[in-house]
C-alpha cells in the first residue's frame, strides 16, 4: 500500500478522532481506510490507535508519531505548493543557443513578450554558428538545423522545415544579368557560407532531375549576416536558408533566382536535455517558441517558391 496515503490517513484519524470521517476526507471506503491503518501499524511494528465501542484514541506511540507525521505532511504540502507556484511563474536563468542569424531574426524578437509573460526568468542567449555541446555548456535549449543529435540524452522537438534560396540584390542583377541555367552560376559571383556541408558544391533537384554544380566564392564567411549584408550591397548571389532572406525577398531588397530548383532543405529543431520533468523555464520557452512558429505559419512561408526568374 502507498505509504503516503497511510500516513495521511493516520493524521486525519488523529485530527478527526474518527476512522470513517478520515476515510471520507480522503475519498476512501471504510474498509480501505482500515486496511491502510492496519498496514501502517504492521509496518511500524507498533500500535498507534486504540479503538473501543465508544471512541478512538491515540496511544503514546501514536501521539509521538502523529506530531512528527503532521509536520512532515505540512512540509510536503508546502513543497508541492512551491513547485506549483514555480510552474506557473518560472524563475532562474534560461540559457539558449542558436546561430547568430536565427538569434537576430527569430529569437531576439520573441524575448520582449516572453520576459513580460515570465518576468522572473533571466534569458542568456549564446549566439554561435557552431553547434555547442548542450550538456558541457549548460545549455537549456538549442535551436539548430539538424535532424538528429548524436547524444541520446538530448530530446528533439521539430519546429519546421526551410528551403535554401539563391538570391541577390536588383542592383547586382542589373549589372551582371540573371543566371538562366545552373551552369550560369559558375560565371557569377557567389557568396558562400563556409559552415554548410560541402559549401563549394551545390546539389540541386527538380522533378526527379538532379545536378551538382561546383562554385567558387567571391566572398566566404562562417556567418550568414555578413553574406546577407554583402548581397544587399550588390556583391553577389548568396545561398542561405529562407528564414534569413524571406523578408528581404518579400520587400524586394533581394531577388531569388533559379527558384524552380531545390537545394537540400534544412529542418529546424529545438534540442534540450532529456528529463522526465522539464523545468518550468524550459517548458514555457519551448511551448512559447513552438506556438509562435505555428501562428506565423513559418514552414509554409519558408518552403514555398517565390517564382521562376
Amino acid at each position: 500500500m502507498d505509504r503516503w496515503t497511510e500516513i495521511e490517513l493516520f493524521v486525519q484519524v488523529a485530527e478527526t478522532g474518527s476512522l470513517s470521517r478520515a476515510a471520507e476526507a480522503l475519498d476512501l471506503s471504510n474498509a480501505a481506510a482500515s486496511r491502510h491503518l492496519s498496514a501502517l501499524e504492521e509496518r511500524l511494528g507498533a500500535r498507534l490507535v486504540e479503538r473501543n465501542t465508544r471512541r478512538l484514541y491515540l496511544t503514546d506511540t501514536g501521539q509521538e508519531f502523529f506530531s512528527r507525521a503532521k509536520g512532515i505532511l505540512a512540509e510536503l504540502k508546502d513543497a508541492e505548493s512551491a513547485v506549483n507556484a514555480t510552474a506557473l511563474n518560472p524563475t532562474g536563468t534560461l540559457r539558449i543557443t542558436a546561430s547568430l542569424s536565427f538569434s537576430l531574426h527569430h529569437v531576439a524578437p520573441l524575448l520582449r513578450e516572453y520576459t513580460q509573460r515570465y518576468p522572473n526568468v533571466t534569458v542568456h542567449v549564446e549566439a554561435a554558428n557552431r553547434y555547442l555541446d548542450i550538456i558541457d555548456n549548460n545549455i537549456d535549449v538549442a535551436i539548430r538545423t539538424r535532424e538528429i543529435e548524436p547524444d541520446s540524452n538530448i530530446t528533439i522537438r521539430r519546429l519546421g522545415e526551410t528551403r535554401r534560396i539563391l538570391a541577390a540584390s536588383p542592383r547586382y542583377f542589373a549589372q551582371h544579368g540573371f543566371p538562366k541555367t545552373l551552369e550560369d552560376l559558375q560565371r557569377h559571383k557567389l557568396l558562400i557560407y563556409t559552415y554548410a556541408n560541402n559549401p563549394n558544391e551545390l546539389r540541386f533537384t527538380r522533378d526527379g532531375e538532379t545536378a551538382t554544380i561546383t562554385v567558387k566564392g567571391l566572398l566566404e564567411s562562417n556567418d550568414g549576416q555578413i553574406l546577407r549584408a554583402a548581397a544587399l550591397d550588390g556583391m553577389g548571389i548568396l545561398v542561405q536558408p529562407s528564414y534569413i532572406v524571406y523578408n528581404d525577398i518579400v520587400a524586394g531588397r533581394l531577388v531569388p533566382v533559379l527558384d524552380d530548383w531545390d537545394l537540400p532543405r534544412l529542418t529546424i529543431n529545438l534540442a534540450y536535455p532529456s528529463r522526465k520533468h522539464l523545468s518550468a523555464k524550459v517548458r514555457t520557452f519551448i511551448d512559447f517558441v513552438a506556438d509562435h512558429f505555428e501562428k506565423q505559419d513559418y514552414e509554409r512561408k519558408w518552403t514555398g517558391r517565390f517564382g521562376v526568374y
